[in-house]
């Protein structure tokens, strides 16, 4: 059964002296119900029922938010999780800057359903597609956001995710794969903005496509997608595109495409880049067990990304 109410599981309210002494406290109540409390100011993780399972989320919502606000859902890769890339990716920063909304979810078995990949959810056919469109509906519910500017973005696994999102729903604004490809039908999507980030030296999820290096022992590859220019392609054609035209600084080349209704497609192309969040931080962990090297400091993803979000809206 799906359910449009939203429980908090815990709530880190920051600048206070609870946060100092260590300290999240517990919530446990359902939001929408005369007597819940409603979602804090800062960092707070969240639940909702769908499909018979409570999924969570981590929120961050600055303070002094205005109503309308933009939302931007942000996927973490495989083997990942929500408060993992809340502390890796610096989008509660940005998001004082900007002025808008960050969800962190979690994917079931630390992986999402984002077609042929990956893990537990993709094998168990989980319907991520339904929980993340049904998360930001409950989240609506609680705190008034501009629907017209709803963004997705993911690395890894999650920038798959972002990419079947907006092949398969019309939920969000734009889109912001980052090291990623696509991997499910395409067919009948609505047109929508696409920024796509890819270092040319990534060894699990290749930029020219094909097979990517096995994490573990199996060999057996856990991605075997089209390149990044292929991808950027399709969107290209998706949203009826002219001819894209390139820029290169340094080690960042940018295609852009000018598109129908004043929507944009980009590819940002950083050169020897691995498989990383490029301005991100360092993972020891990574490094030394999945020989991921450290993310190049030759892009800011995700300044780059919100001011791409910033000029999209349906």
């Amino acid at each position: 059964m799906r359910s449009g109410y939203i429980r908090t599981l815990s709530v880190c309210v920051l600048g206070t002296l609870i946060v100092v002494l260590g300290g999240c406290v517990g919530g446990g109540h359902a939001l929408g119900i005369p007597g819940s409390q409603p979602i804090p100011v800062g960092q707070s993780t969240q639940s909702i029922d769908f499909g018979g399972v409570t999924r969570t989320f981590h929120l961050y919502r600055p303070p002094g938010l205005a109503d309308a606000v933009p939302l931007v859902v942000m996927l973490h890769g495989g083997f990942g999780n929500g408060a993992q890339a809340e502390r890796s990716y610096h989008w509660d920063d940005a998001a004082n800057g900007g002025h808008f909304l960050v969800a962190y979810p979690d994917g079931l078995n630390r992986a999402w359903n984002a077609g042929t990949c990956c893990g537990e959810p993709q094998r168990d056919n989980v319907d991520d597609v339904g929980f993340l469109t049904a998360m930001v509906g409950a989240i609506a519910q609680e705190i008034p956001i501009d629907r017209a500017r709803v963004y997705v973005t993911g690395m890894s696994n999650g920038a798959m995710m972002a990419l079947r999102l907006g092949c398969q729903t019309d939920t969000f604004a734009a889109i912001a794969p980052v090291a990623g490809t696509l991997l499910t039908d395409c067919g009948a999507a609505r047109p929508t903005s696409v920024l796509q980030i890819h270092g040319t030296a990534d060894e699990r999820v290749p930029y020219n496509g094909g097979p990517g290096k096995a994490f573990g022992a199996s060999g057996i590859p856990r991605v075997d997608g089209p390149s990044a220019e292929a991808v950027n392609a399709t969107w290209r054609a998706i949203d009826g595109c002219g001819s894209p035209t390139s820029t290169t600084a340094g080690d960042v080349t940018t295609q852009t495409a000018g598109c129908a209704d004043g929507r944009t497609v980009e590819l940002i192309s950083v050169a020897g880049a691995g498989h990383q969040w490029p301005g991100g931080e360092p993972s020891p962990l990574a490094e030394r067990v999945g020989g991921i090297p450290a993310p190049s400091t030759a892009l800011d993803a995700t300044g780059t990304i919100w001011q791409f979000f910033a000029q999209s809206h349906r």
